[in-house]
């Protein structure tokens, strides 16, 4: 069985006690399917950057749950038979240590050019004494 994760959008137009009903819907698809649930998060109330199927608001949530990868394909259908869902994203959920940085990540601070290295000040002062010494009066 492979970890995959889960984001979707739940009409804001149906009512609270709806929103948790399609909820429950989309854990027993799962489960129907041989999967395991892992983590649940409540729905919340979100204002969407753009309209999803003319909303600007939708309920937001997301489940990760182990499912064999044969499987689900037959979810994906089943998901899509559900109304209340406006828009969802199935994700591989990968363990952290196979997690690979990502492309925005900031990029290390390289080491300083010799030219950009600290000077020793008793070296400028010897400097300063020669360039004053120098001088003509």
């Amino acid at each position: 069985m492979k970890n995959y994760e889960i984001t979707h959008l739940i009409s804001s137009e149906i009512p609270e006690e709806e929103v948790k009903q399609a909820q429950s819907r989309l854990v027993s698809l799962i489960q129907s399917e041989g999967g395991l649930v892992l983590e649940e998060k409540i729905p919340f109330r979100k204002k969407l950057a753009y309209p999803v199927r003319k909303q600007s608001q939708a309920y937001l949530s997301f489940l990760v749950f182990q499912m064999e990868p044969e499987k689900l394909k037959d979810l994906e259908k089943k998901i899509k038979e559900i109304s209340q869902i406006l828009r969802y994203l199935l994700l591989i959920k990968l363990p952290k240590k196979e997690r690979k940085t990502s492309v925005f990540a900031k990029k290390p601070k390289t080491l300083k050019s010799e030219k950009e290295k600290k000077v020793d000040i008793e070296e400028i002062g010897k400097k300063l004494d020669e360039i004053l010494e120098n001088e003509p009066e």
